[in-house]
């Protein structure tokens, strides 16, 4: 079913590619309602315009507040074109029908991240603008609803195209984008009020970054929600995946939680090499050689420039992605000699205050895990020495972020063997202990951290016999005094944080 538009509403924020519509709408013929500064732009642009004062017989009042909250605005949306009595009263109260209505909501979020100042952000909760497009979304049988500055190419191309004509699955699918912006707009309002407190719905609303090639397989969709431009300058490579992106995230949250220069090596989200040294070059080098056979194809994080040797060493091996904070332009060009290489220069921190997942027929939600323990409780013979609790504290950071079961093994700041994904946790300490010795790494004098406590003493004992001094662990169990009884008479260090990271 077409319809013409005769007559259009017009009350936005952006004006940005406005220009072309209002002329396109004043060569149509078509009738152009409109209020303060969209009115004054309007007519510079030499258009005729009608103001809503002079439609309402009301002035705009309380500073702008209440400017089309009148019902020969909301008549005249809001009529339905098939029913004879709506009709009837649109003519009794002189009200115009209108057929196209252009709204861009006040910046509600940009305001959000732009100021702390409340009232500035109160402000900027829009209300008849919402108004305007849940109105014309409920009546889209017979008008167009143009939510967004987004949805402004579209319009245009429909009045070029079709010379204003539009047909009922035109009409609702504009609004349907419509109310994706009210959503989006509520949620943001609502999560500002609530401050990070639990609500009583489940509320995300992100934008769609990109539709994906395909899920975590071949045969699954997947849509990626988000906009990686505000993290991320992508440099050079092919597309990003769905299963780069959960690396992507792995490695980002990972590395930002070293000062030091750091070098390390993601696959399948966990940590397969890392290390701090004084230059890029060695960090690199001592990730590597971490679990060579696991870089193959992964996802590589740094936390300082790339420079020419690093990259010409990096360039030796098949990796997916790089991400650091910046490129020496002639390391960029080394990088960039492979075509399928994803080169990213992070310009912002991963910030995710909260993490979820679905789970039967609802979804969970927690905080992120931001912890690092507050409390150290040397329980064992003697207090770790400044290189132990170096390299304790290093352990402990990667077996965060390592799936649990999981037993992480340093040395000299170095990831030297790794246990994760386990459902026992002496066979993590075995895959771990297995790892470093597969690739000739001596264990005495190495640290161990546990992401969660030892129920019995099998673990330390183990550990003893390879030759590893130091441990650091949450305790919690009843029966961590056989963990400390055994350090204790062994000569071992023990520290306990009282903070567990299972990651599951």
């Amino acid at each position: 079913m077409q319809k013409q538009i005769k007559s259009a509403l017009i009350s936005v924020f952006y004006k940005d590619n406005l220009e072309n519509i209002v002329k396109k709408l004043g060569e149509q013929g078509v009738t152009i309602y409109s209020t303060g500064g969209t009115q004054k732009f309007i007519e510079d642009l030499g258009v005729s315009c009608v103001a809503v004062e002079n439609l309402t017989a009301y002035p705009s009042i309380l500073g702008g507040r209440v400017k089309t909250l009148h019902p020969k605005v909301f008549g005249g949306i809001l009529a339905r074109r098939d029913n004879p009595q709506d009709l009837e009263q649109l003519a009794q109260y002189e009200i115009p029908e209108l057929d196209l209505v252009i709204v861009d909501l006040y910046p509600f979020e940009e305001t959000v991240k732009s100021t702390k100042e409340e009232q500035a952000i109160i402000e900027k909760i829009d209300i008849g603008g919402v108004s305007l497009i849940r109105a014309a979304g409920k009546n889209y049988k017979d008008v167009v609803i143009v939510a967004s500055k987004d949805q402004y190419a579209d319009l245009e191309k429909v009045l070029t195209d079709n010379k204003g004509a539009t047909s009922l699955e035109d009409r609702r699918a504009f609004a349907a984008k419509a109310f994706e912006v009210c959503a989006n707009y509520d949620v943001a309002i609502s999560q500002y009020f609530l401050n990070n407190e639990p609500a009583a719905y489940f509320q995300v609303s992100a934008p769609q970054g990109q539709i994906m090639r395909y899920g975590e397989n071949p045969h699954q969709k997947g849509v990626f929600y988000g906009n990686l431009s505000e993290i991320f300058n992508k440099l050079h490579g092919k597309e990003l995946s769905y299963n780069n992106l959960v690396d992507v995230d792995a490695a980002c949250q990972l590395i930002q939680e070293f000062k030091d220069i750091t070098f390390a090596v993601i696959k399948h989200t966990n940590v397969c090499g890392v290390a701090s040294r004084a230059t890029l070059k060695e960090a690199w080098d001592a990730a590597l050689a971490g679990d060579k056979e696991s870089a193959f194809g992964g996802v590589l994080v740094c936390n300082t420039i790339v420079d020419k040797a690093t990259a010409e060493s990096i360039s030796e091996i098949f990796f997916e992605i790089l991400i650091a904070p910046g490129f020496a332009a002639d390391a960029l060009e080394v990088l960039q000699a492979k075509k399928n290489r994803i080169l990213l220069e992070q310009k912002a921190p991963v910030v995710t205050p909260n993490v979820y997942k679905n789970v039967l027929n609802g979804v969970l939600l927690q905080g992120n895990d931001k912890g690092n323990f507050q409390d150290w409780n040397d329980v064992g013979a003697k207090p770790a020495t400044p290189e132990e609790k170096a390299d304790l504290t290093f352990a402990n950071i990667v077996c965060k972020h390592l799936k649990s079961n999981a037993i992480a093994l340093v040395k000299n700041q170095q990831l030297i063997g790794k246990g994760c994904g386990q459902t026992s946790r002496i066979d993590a300490l075995r895959h771990a202990i297995e790892k470093a010795k597969q690739f000739s790494f001596d264990l005495r004098g190495a640290a161990m951290a546990s992401d969660a406590f030892f129920p019995f003493d099998d673990c330390v004992r183990i550990a003893h016999a390879e030759g590893i001094v130091s441990i650091i662990q949450p305790g919690g169990s009843v029966r961590d005094n056989d963990s400390i009884t055994y350090c204790k008479e062994n000569d071992m260090v023990m520290v306990m944080t009282g903070m567990r990271h299972f990651k599951h």
